[in-house]
């Protein structure tokens, strides 16, 4: 039915189309606790991992600290796995929120159940042509800044203290130079490339932050209803 403004009438559910609904919204509750504790293997394995190279950097006076910068690049590709899962989960929580705003809600506020036919394209529309619901650049970003900056911090930190002051405190600029070269690769190459590598994941945070500050659009027809 069309209402006199050429919008779809709601249409008020039957209890099969509610019991239909009730268990779609448990299966999409699920895929999205399944896939957030996906997201929480994979920030663990980070921290392990930060955990085992600082002990072995600092176990002994001789100890080199190249298990950092090794652990370091193995938490950028946990990176790059947690937000290629993050993507996934939002799929599902988009879709379970959908279900709560426009079907649940409604009921919880006494207006009885129904299918909110006129705004009901976002979530039917993600069923007949899934896609995900944020980009990997701002997946990455999320990322950073909930775990993984904080990870990076404390890696790059670990990492000047070993060179500074572990087994002793450094007394030249050269000295300081001659403790972090890596093999063949000369100290202050070594010192330009990790600098590089710690403005690039703060400037995705800061760029993608920015953008999602920009953006607030993703859930506005259910939210705001008013806005155009």
């Amino acid at each position: 039915m069309i209402d006199s403004d050429g919008d779809p009438l709601d249409a008020h559910a039957s209890p099969a189309e509610i019991g239909a609904l009730a268990h779609l919204y448990r299966a999409e509750v699920f895929r999205s606790t399944a896939w957030r504790q996906r997201l929480d293997m994979t920030t663990n394995w980070a921290v392990v991992s930060t955990g085992i190279a600082l002990s072995v950097s600092f176990a002994s006076e001789s100890a080199s600290p190249l298990p950092i910068v090794l652990v370091g690049l193995l938490s950028i590709m946990f990176l790059i796995l947690e937000a290629r899962r993050y993507r996934y989960f939002s799929v599902w929580k988009f879709r379970a929120r959908m279900l709560e705003i426009a079907n649940f809600v409604p009921m919880l506020r006494g207006e009885g159940a129904r299918i909110a036919l006129d705004r009901g394209t976002a979530l039917s529309d993600d069923y007949i042509r899934p896609r995900h619901r944020i980009t990997a650049i701002r997946a990455l970003g999320r990322r950073i800044r909930s775990n993984y900056g904080w990870i990076f911090i404390i890696q790059g930190i670990a990492y000047l203290a070993k060179i500074a002051i572990h087994p002793s405190d450094v007394t030249s600029w050269g000295q300081f130079l001659e403790r972090t070269h890596i093999g063949p690769l000369p100290g202050w190459m070594a010192l330009i490339a990790g600098a590089m590598f710690h403005v690039g994941w703060i400037s995705i945070a800061a760029y993608t932050w920015r953008q999602e500050k920009a953006d607030k659009g993703i859930m506005a027809d259910y939210l705001h209803p008013e806005t155009p």
